[in-house]
């Protein structure tokens, strides 16, 4: 690997260790979606479907990055009362042993405490036991407070890289990401698709001098989708829209949280296991070299 980026180590050693051994699943939900006792439940079933690192969305009222789906799911954490001192307390009563990263917008992170800035925030996340943080709104260029707010606590900071991001601006994400970077798959918000795009492994061919961990995001669905990602140089999938999409049916439909719960460990043991199928089809490969 290459040494363009000075920040590409994990600052946070349980999310090193994640993407360490074979491709890491890492799923998302929205914290309290459609409530906090529900939620709790949904993440942890996660958990036993085979997730290797959980993001937790903090609901804010503008997520410019997501689509319907999970646009759907913030409205309903919202409704139920999830706050920013709410979400810490959620992460808090979680149990599973697996890393957490906060997916959430600037706004919040910056209005937290009775200072402005990331700093109080980001400490608190480390007192409950935060790993990182995923801040689609957040420009690489204007960063450096919250990259520095996670040096301090020993915190990841990741970035969304676009299949257009090239050049100076694809040099500034990298030197500022940690933990793993997150590969768009496809252009466009969040949300399944019945097919996987064709420029990931072009997006991930851009980053392959990079020495930190590309993990794909954007449109998985299924574990062949899975299979398909991790087989062309993915070291983990990022999957939301097709498991919030579990929870918001039950939702409508009045299933129980045991119901619901099943079904997610259900949806996630399938992609982690397509996951794992796909690495095994690179194996051989590497071995060979």
């Amino acid at each position: 690997m290459g040494d363009e980026s000075e920040n590409t180590t994990a600052a946070n050693p349980e999310l090193a260790a994640a993407f360490a051994d074979g491709p890491a699943f890492v799923p998302y939900l929205a914290a309290g979606d459609p409530d906090y006792e529900s939620s709790l439940q949904y993440v942890e079933a996660l958990e036993r479907g085979g997730a290797d690192v959980i993001e937790l969305g903090l609901p804010f009222s503008e997520p410019i990055a997501e689509g319907p789906t999970i646009q759907s799911a913030v409205v309903r954490a919202l409704e139920g009362g999830m706050t920013p001192d709410r979400f810490f307390e959620f992460v808090e009563d979680l149990a599973v042993d697996v890393p957490l990263v906060c997916m959430t917008y600037y706004n919040l992170i910056y209005q937290y405490g009775d200072e402005p800035g990331p700093r109080p925030f980001v400490e608190r996340a480390a007192e409950v036991g935060l790993s990182g943080f995923v801040v689609p709104d957040l420009p690489a260029e204007e960063a450096d407070p919250l990259r520095e707010a996670c040096d301090e606590f020993g915190l990841d900071l990741v970035f969304i890289v676009a299949p257009t991001t090239r050049g100076e601006r694809l040099e500034r994400i990298m030197s500022q990401v940690s933990g793993y970077v997150y590969v768009q798959a496809r252009l466009g918000v969040t949300g399944a698709q019945d097919d996987v795009s064709g420029q990931t492994e072009q997006s991930l061919d851009r980053l392959a001098d990079y020495d930190v961990p590309k993990a794909v995001g954007f449109g998985i669905k299924t574990g062949e989708h899975a299979e398909r990602i991790v087989a062309g140089g993915a070291d983990g999938i990022i999957v939301g829209s097709a498991l919030v999409d579990i929870v918001a049916d039950g939702a409508k439909d009045g299933e129980s949280a045991d119901a619901v719960a099943e079904r997610l460990e259900s949806k996630a043991r399938e992609l982690k296991q397509g996951a794992l199928r796909g690495y095994d089809q690179r194996v051989p490969q590497a071995e060979g070299k």
